[in-house]
């Protein structure tokens, strides 16, 4: 599967905010919204007075945005719309409630990295279990009652010690309860568009698609 390589920062200069892609330089100085706050290549400064976007820009740019949080790829995106589209409820909130169920998201949102992508790297080095078993897969959906838990052989190493002493101020969203002392995560509802705290208008997202 493709992977996006370049600097992701560029990513949130394209879409003119912060998409939290690099953890806490984010929310540093050094963020490059805060520096170069207009969109990548030659011509970004000229682009950021030009004439009002039309419908069909403002549906790519709330899609790209969702893809580009998340870290997924068109083809994969484009097949979560279609199997949240086969379900009952709003297509656009059971796109993102799908989309937070990753397990790769449900690490970051546990506490367990700093951003998804650092999330996805541990999820792939093997550093977590599922119910028990080893899961390495970071597009795993997770579903209510499930246990992620970090492997015994991973929580002596420096890196997860460091993270429970940060994980002891940090704010879990209602529908996961960690468990500090077992270094592990309990998924307890589903996640409702309500704890969805990212500022996307999903149902942009469902009028690109039904285009």
């Amino acid at each position: 599967m493709a992977n996006y390589t370049d600097a992701v920062c560029r990513l949130c200069r394209r879409e003119g905010q912060k998409l939290f892609l690099k953890g806490e330089r984010c929310l540093s100085p050094k963020c490059a919204i805060e520096r170069r706050n207009y969109p990548p290549g030659d011509h970004g400064k000229k682009t950021t007075f030009r004439r009002k976007i039309s419908d069909f820009g403002m549906q790519l740019r709330e899609k790209q945005k969702a893809r580009r949080i998340y870290g997924v790829m068109e083809r994969q995106f484009r097949r979560y719309f279609r199997d949240a589209s086969r379900r009952k409820g709003m297509t656009g909130a059971t796109l993102l409630s799908m989309l937070e169920s990753r397990l790769d998201n449900v690490v970051y949102r546990l506490g367990f990295a700093d951003s998804r992508s650092q999330a996805r790297q541990l999820v792939r080095h093997g550093h977590f279990e599922v119910n028990g078993r080893k899961t390495n897969v970071p597009s795993y959906l997770v579903e209510v009652g499930d246990v992620v838990t970090v492997r015994a052989s991973s929580r002596d190493k420096a890196y997860f010690k460091d993270r429970a002493q940060l994980m002891q101020s940090g704010k879990t969203p209602a529908w996961l309860a960690v468990n500090l002392p077992m270094m592990s995560g309990t998924v307890q509802a589903a996640p409702s568009r309500e704890d969805i705290e990212i500022p996307l208008n999903e149902q942009l997202i469902v009028e690109y698609y039904s285009r």
